[in-house]
C-alpha cells in the first residue's frame, strides 16, 4: 500500500492578530495596475530630466545607485553636497537661511546634563593670585586689565614691539635721544666729570648715585668707582642691613640676579660712598675698622673652639660610658665604690698624714692614689 508524503504548509510571515483576517494575495488586475503606474512615473521622471538637461540646469532629482548598470560610475553631481534639495531630510545639511556654509555642529544641541557647561578661553585669563577670572567678569578690576610689560600687546607688530623695547632701554639708561642736552653758552649749569671735567658723564649714575663721572674715569679709577654687592659691603665694611637698605644713606643700583632670574635683584653700591660712610661716620677711621674686624674674627674663632671642645667633651663622656658598658657585658662584672676600673681588683687607700683644716679645725687625711678625703676626730 503506497503511502503519500506529508506536505509542509508555507510559513506565515506573522501571526494573525485576533479578530483580523489574513491578507489576501494580489490579483492579476492589481499587479497589472501597479506595473502601469510604475512605468508612468518612470516616463514622467525621464521627461523632467530631459527638460532640465535642455535648459542647462543640473538635475535636481538624481537616480539611485540601484538603477545604474554594473560597472557604471555615478556622476559627481549625484554625490556633491553643493546642490542638496531643501526638501532632503539629511542631518549633514544645514538650514539654507543660515550663512556660513557647511557647519553641521552649529545645529547640534547639547545634552540635558551638559547645558550648564561653560567653556573658558585660558589664553584671555589673568592670574590674580585668587583664582582665574576673565576680563569680562570684572571690567573695573585693575589687576585684570593691567598689561604685563614683558609681553607683546596683541595690537603691536613684532617690529613695533622691538622699537618699543629699545626706546624703553634708552630711556632707562638716559642715552640716545633721552640724554640731557648740553649747552655751550651756559657753562655754569652743565654738570662735568669730577675727575677730568668732561661733559660726557654717565647720566644714569648721576641720577641714582648723585655722582657725575664719565665712563673713562670709571675705568681709570676702579678703587673709587667700582661697584660692590650687598654681601661685600656687609662683610668687608661691617655694615648692617638697615643701613644698606636706606637709599638716602647709601644709594644703590638694582640689577637682575645673574645666578637665577627668580631670585631677588642685586643691590650694587659705589665703593667710595661705602668707604666714606664706613670710615668717617660709623667706625671713625680705617684702623678702627680693622680693629673691629680682627676683634670679631677672634671672637668667632673662640666660639668655634669652645663649640669644638664641648662636643669633644661630650664625645669622651659617651666613650667612657660605652667602654664601661662593654666591659660589664664581657663578664668583667661591675664593682663597688672605690674599686679600680680596668684592673679588676679592689682599691686599697694609702692615707697620708692628718692635716688640720683651717676652716673647721678638724683633721683631714687624703688618699695618695685616688685623692679621697676623710675627716678624722681624735678623742
Amino acid at each position: 500500500m503506497a503511502t503519500e508524503r506529508p506536505s509542509t504548509p508555507p510559513p506565515q510571515s506573522a501571526a494573525p492578530r485576533p479578530g483580523l483576517l489574513p491578507r489576501s494575495p494580489l490579483t492579476p488586475e492589481q499587479v497589472k495596475k501597479i506595473e502601469i503606474n510604475r512605468l508612468k512615473a518612470k516616463a514622467l521622471r525621464d521627461q523632467r530630466e530631459a527638460e532640465a538637461r535642455n535648459q542647462g540646469n543640473p538635475t535636481s532629482l538624481q537616480r539611485s545607485s540601484s538603477n545604474l548598470a554594473a560597472g557604471q560610475k555615478r556622476a559627481h553631481s549625484s554625490i556633491s553636497t553643493s546642490n542638496i534639495p531643501a526638501t532632503l531630510r539629511d542631518g549633514r545639511s544645514t538650514d539654507p537661511a543660515k550663512n556660513g556654509g557647511f557647519r553641521p555642529l552649529d545645529d547640534i544641541q547639547p545634552a540635558r546634563n551638559f547645558t550648564k557647561f561653560v567653556e573658558y578661553d585660558f589664553s584671555k585669563m589673568t592670574d590674580t593670585k585668587g583664582g582665574f577670572l576673565t576680563a569680562e567678569d570684572d571690567p573695573h578690576n585693575k589687576a585684570l586689565h593691567a598689561l604685563n610689560g614683558d609681553e607683546k600687546p596683541a595690537h603691536m607688530t613684532l617690529k613695533e614691539w622691538e622699537r618699543h623695547q629699545l626706546l624703553k632701554t634708552l630711556r632707562e639708561q638716559r642715552a640716545g635721544p633721552f640724554e640731557p642736552g648740553l649747552s655751550v653758552l651756559k657753562k655754569e649749569g652743565n654738570k662735568v666729570c669730577r675727575e677730568c671735567g668732561s661733559l660726557e658723564i654717565d647720566w644714569k649714575w648721576e641720577e641714582i648715585f648723585g655722582c657725575a663721572v664719565c665712563n673713562g674715569c670709571k675705568e681709570k679709577h676702579p678703587d673709587k668707582y667700582s661697584l660692590l654687592t650687598k654681601t661685600e659691603a656687609r662683610e668687608d665694611y661691617l655694615l648692617t642691613d638697615p643701613e644698606l637698605k636706606d637709599d638716602e644713606l647709601l644709594p644703590h643700583l638694582e640689577k637682575p640676579n645673574p645666578h637665577k632670574s627668580t631670585w631677588n635683584n642685586m643691590m650694587l653700591y659705589l665703593r667710595y660712598q661705602v668707604e666714606e660712610y664706613a670710615f668717617s661716620k660709623k667706625w671713625g677711621s680705617a684702623e678702627a675698622l680693622d680693629e673691629e674686624f680682627s676683634k670679631r674674627e677672634t671672637e668667632k674663632k673662640k666660639r668655634k673652639e669652645d663649640k669644638f671642645k664641648s662636643k669633644l667633651h661630650e664625645l669622651k663622656k659617651k666613650t667612657r660610658v660605652e667602654a664601661y658598658r662593654r666591659s660589664r657585658q664581657a663578664g668583667a662584672g661591675g664593682g663597688e665604690f672605690g674599686d679600680e676600673i680596668g684592673r679588676g681588683g679592689k682599691h686599697t687607700h694609702v692615707w697620708g698624714r692628718v692635716v688640720e683644716s683651717e676652716e673647721t679645725g678638724i683633721g683631714v687625711k687624703t688618699c695618695v692614689e685616688c685623692g679621697m678625703e676623710v675627716e678624722e676626730l681624735e678623742f
